[in-house]
Formats: C-alpha cells, sequence, structure tokens
C-alpha cells in the first residue's frame, strides 16, 4: 500500500506536532516502526511516523532535525524494494539508517549491499571501532538484537565503518552530513544501550534541544484546537476512559462553553460504568455532558453479527448516528472529539500509516462511516498511551482517571466471542466485575496494563451439587505492557487466579469453568476480537 502523508492542514491529530523540533521516522514496514518513534520521543524529542515515500518537498515543510530510516522486511536490491525520495539526501539534515534503512542509506549513495553468507537473527556483539557520533561514551563492546540478512559489500563514497561483528564486517557505518548506518536495532529492549545511541544521534548529530514533554504538548494542543475550530460548536465522544476524558479536557479548555460532551449508554459497559463514569467527570472536569440512552438500538444492530470486525463498524456506524441525531437538538454542531491514540491508527492501518496490515478496525478509526457530516478533532491521535497519561496529569485530572486501565471502545461486544445478546453480556460483565474487584484487592491494578473476562463460545461439561452441568467457558486476561503496541501475559500468582476462578463460578450464573490466556502481543493481540 502507498500513501501520501498526512497534510498540513490536519493539525488536530493530522500529523503535525506541537513542537517546532522534531525528528521523522521513514516507514519502510518494520515491526519495530512505531518502537523507534517512542524511543525518540523517550528522549524528549518529539517524532512522528511517516509513509517511507513520502514526497521530499513534504519532509522538508516539517524542518525535520533529523531523520530516521527503519527496517523492513525487503532487499535492497530487489526490483520493487521500498525506497525513498532520493531528494532526502539534499536535505541538508542528518540522517540514521536502521537495519534495511543502512542499507537504503549505503545503496542509494552508491555503495553495494548483497545478501550475508550467514544471516544474523538475534542477539550479537557489536565492537565498535570508532567510540564518537552516535557511539560517544559507549562501551567497545555492545550486545545488540540483530535481523538480517543483507550485509554491506562496499562502502559509499565517504562512508568509513564504524563498528563490526563476527558476521558483518559494516555493522555500523558513518558518514559526511552527520549521516549513520546501524545494522542493528537500537529500539529493541535487546540492544541495552540502543537509548543512548539514539540520545546521541538527536543531541550530539542533529543539535535537538529537547523540548517535548507534557506541557508543551498541551499548550500546542490547545492553541491548535482553537485555531481550527474558531467560534463552532463541538461534541466529543466520552467513553469515561483516560482517552476521551484527557481529549474532552483538551477541547474544553482550548473553547469552554462551545463543547458538548455526549457520553452514550450502549450498553456495552461494564457493571455500573454509566452512572460512575457521568459522576466523576461531571465533578472532576466541570463541563457540560449529556447522557443518551441507547441500549436497545446498539443490542438491535448488533442481533446476528458474530464477525467481529462487522461488530467493530456497527459500534462506530450507531456511535456517528447517535451523534448526528444529537446534533439536531442541539444545532449545527460541524466538529466531532475523539480519543483516537496512535496504537488505534496504526493496528487499523488509517490512510497516514505505511506498508502495514490491518490487524482489526477500531471503531473510531476505520469503524467510522463513510460520508459523515462531522470534522475529526483528535488531539491525542499521534499519542502513545503512556504519553497521554502525562498528558492527563498536566491537565490535572485525578490520578485514578489517570490510571484507569485500558477499555476497549466497542466495549463488551468484542468480549462476547460469538453473538451479543443482553444476556451472554450479563455474563461477562458479571465475570469481568470480579476479575476487576480481584486485581485490585490484590494491588495490583496500577501494575499491569489490562485484566478482564472474555466470554468463549465454548460450553463444558461440570459438576455442581453433585448435578452434572453443561455450561459456559469464560477466559481471564491479564497483561503487562508499556504502550499496548506489545504486551506479555502477566504472571500473577497462584492465589489471585484461584480466587477469581472460585468467585467467577459461584457468583456469575451459567460458567462452569475458566481458563486463563498466556498468549503474548505478538502472535496474539489484547483483545480476543
Amino acid at each position: 500500500m502507498v500513501t501520501t502523508a498526512p497534510k498540513q492542514e490536519e493539525a488536530v491529530g493530522g500529523g503535525t506536532g506541537p513542537t517546532t523540533e522534531r525528528v521523522l521516522v521513514l516507514d519502510f514496514g518494520s515491526q519495530y516502526s512505531q518502537l523507534i518513534a517512542r524511543r525518540v520521543r523517550e528522549q524528549g524529542v518529539y517524532c512522528e511516523l511517516w509513509p517511507g515515500n513520502t514526497p521530499v518537498q513534504e519532509l522538508a515543510r516539517q524542518a525535520p532535525a533529523g531523520l530516521i530510516l527503519s527496517g523492513g522486511p525487503a532487499s535492497v536490491y530487489d526490483q520493487d524494494a521500498l525506497r525513498p525520495d532520493p531528494g532526502i539526501y539534499s536535505l541538508g539534515v542528518p540522517i540514521l539508517g536502521i537495519c534495511y534503512g543502512m542499507q537504503l542509506l549505503a545503496h542509494d549513495q552508491g555503495g553495494r549491499v548483497r545478501p550475508a553468507q550467514q544471516r544474523e537473527y538475534g542477539p550479537a556483539f557489536v565492537e565498535v571501532d570508532s567510540r564518537e557520533g552516535i557511539f560517544t561514551g559507549l562501551p567497545q563492546s555492545l550486545p545488540v538484537w540483530m535481523s538480517h540478512g543483507d550485509v554491506i559489500d562496499e562502502l559509499p563514497p565517504g562512508y568509513r565503518v564504524v563498528a563490526h561483528t563476527a558476521n558483518s564486517p559494516v555493522a555500523a557505518m558513518a558518514g559526511p552530513g552527520g549521516n549513520f548506518g546501524i545494522q542493528f536495532h537500537p529500539e529493541v529492549a535487546h540492544t541495552p544501550q540502543g537509548s543512548e545511541i539514539l540520545r546521541n544521534f538527536l543531541y550530539e548529530t542533529c543539535s535537538c534541544q529537547g523540548t517535548w514533554e507534557e506541557h508543551s504538548f498541551v499548550e500546542h494542543a490547545v492553541a491548535e484546537i482553537r485555531r481550527r475550530v474558531g467560534e463552532h460548536s463541538v461534541i466529543c465522544a466520552l467513553s469515561g476512559g483516560v482517552d476521551s476524558a484527557v481529549a474532552a479536557t483538551l477541547v474544553h479548555r482550548a473553547v469552554g462553553d462551545q463543547l458538548t460532551c455526549l457520553f452514550v449508554d450502549n450498553g456495552l459497559l461494564r457493571r455500573g460504568e454509566a452512572d460512575r463514569v457521568i459522576e466523576v467527570l461531571t465533578r472532576n472536569m466541570r463541563m457540560r455532558i449529556v447522557r443518551v440512552e441507547a441500549e436497545a438500538r446498539f443490542l438491535n444492530a448488533l442481533s446476528g453479527v458474530v464477525d467481529p470486525e462487522e461488530k467493530r463498524r456497527v459500534v462506530g456506524r450507531e456511535f456517528i448516528s447517535c451523534f448526528e441525531e444529537e446534533t439536531k437538538r442541539l444545532g449545527a454542531v460541524p466538529f466531532l472529539a475523539q480519543g483516537t491514540l496512535y496504537p488505534d491508527v496504526i493496528e487499523s492501518t488509517a490512510p497516514d500509516t505505511f506498508g502495514a496490515r490491518t490487524i482489526k478496525t477500531h471503531h473510531n478509526v476505520g469503524g467510522l462511516p463513510k460520508g459523515m457530516s462531522f470534522q475529526l478533532v483528535e488531539p491525542l491521535r499521534y499519542l502513545f498511551k503512556d504519553e497521554v497519561r502525562k498528558v492527563g496529569r498536566a491537565l490535572g485530572l485525578p490520578e485514578d482517571m489517570v490510571m484507569r486501565q485500558p477499555f476497549p471502545g466497542p466495549g463488551l461486544a468484542i468480549r462476547v466471542i460469538g453473538e451479543v445478546t443482553k444476556e451472554r453480556l450479563e455474563v461477562v460483565r458479571g465475570a469481568d466485575w470480579v476479575v476487576i474487584d480481584e486485581i485490585k484487592r490484590s494491588g495490583l491494578y496500577s501494575k499491569v496494563w489490562q485484566s478482564f473476562a472474555i466470554l468463549t463460545p465454548v460450553s463444558s461439561v461440570g459438576v455442581m451439587g453433585d448435578y452434572r452441568t453443561y455450561q459456559n467457558v469464560v477466559a481471564v486476561r491479564i497483561v503487562t505492557s508499556d504502550d499496548g503496541m506489545t504486551a506479555d501475559w502477566a504472571r500473577v500468582p497462584y492465589d489471585v487466579l484461584s480466587d477469581i476462578s472460585r468467585r467467577i463460578v459461584n457468583e456469575v450464573p451459567g460458567v462452569n469453568r475458566v481458563v486463563y490466556d498466556i498468549s503474548s502481543k505478538p502472535p496474539s493481540t489484547i483483545e480476543w476480537e
């Protein structure tokens, strides 16, 4: 898939950043591309992911302090290999090529790349030949993570070798203009000094000042929302989660009473969620919130739907329909604010991602209907979850709201595997209540990323009170993560799992078996649908 870069006028969630200092990652399809952007931001420098084939004129308009060429699955000598606009090499900014990006750097500037006699996948040790530039202050021998099948056979003119491994004579190279290429992946945890390498590139080579932090983001986002919205009214899709709460607070700070928040009670929420959300948000955010009762509407629309992607589309369509109907009562409202995050955009393969496959359609990205009447305002569109929490704190939101575990936009509809009915929702709602209650009671709530229950389409034989039962199987999913892009199953103490299982079977009618999901992401996703 070939896409063009986000446009400048789409400033509120459209790809322009909250600071004049930025580094752009050109994405060539690496599974680690998003991680590069995260690692750069962790160093205090704003970073965005752009399509690898973005025209150089678009890149120049962003005035980047530097470019990073990501890895990718292709070989540079393949006829259909993904390549950047050759004009990037004349932009006059430093370039760091990582893995495939390093090979592009060599190939495009007159070097030669060939298949390796012995591929390098996994851990390796890099021997640094020149402890300067990106290797300033680092040991001579570095543990790194390799994932490549090609090597540089001949350096481009003006470049020199600055590191090697037993299998890669050119594990890193340095060239004119502050350009560097590295064959390994500094963005992954398996390269312990990777963050220091990136920091050296950002601060020593690109002369970045480190202006990216949550307070500067708030100031920029508020100004951009105010500029774009002007005197018009805005409605905000409020779910009670941290994403929509932060988005609503940013918009409210920008336009005040021009904002009306709509909380749609769609019957797909956790037990007592609607009342709790309205109370907390009204008390803490002091903004106008309209509650829309829509349980029957959503359940009717989901009747007979079993495909996960279709569920997400149905939920997205019904949300928009609710908003459009409510705006008729409010008058002309051209803008809809949402708490869309970067992982939502990436996994849904929205038009501003590059070379990616759709993992699942998020109801607020790919699930939105075509031809809707709203213009979207998405101030968090290029933030990760941990960054949103920092912004929430900067905005003064209470800690219990900031640290709420993620809850999917389609709600419990995607935690009921198969058809969604009111009865099946009650089962998963009861099981979910037990999971959260026990995780909080054990002190693990803030230590794990997400914890929830899934109602599977499987029934199993059991025994209760000397009678045979044939009832539902509930799966429990508890994961740890930094940003939701990757996750690992949580090693929860057995006694906690035992209490969860015992309570679900005893307290939730229709369940006689509980299983624990020990899958990581990847290859699984966090949600089952």
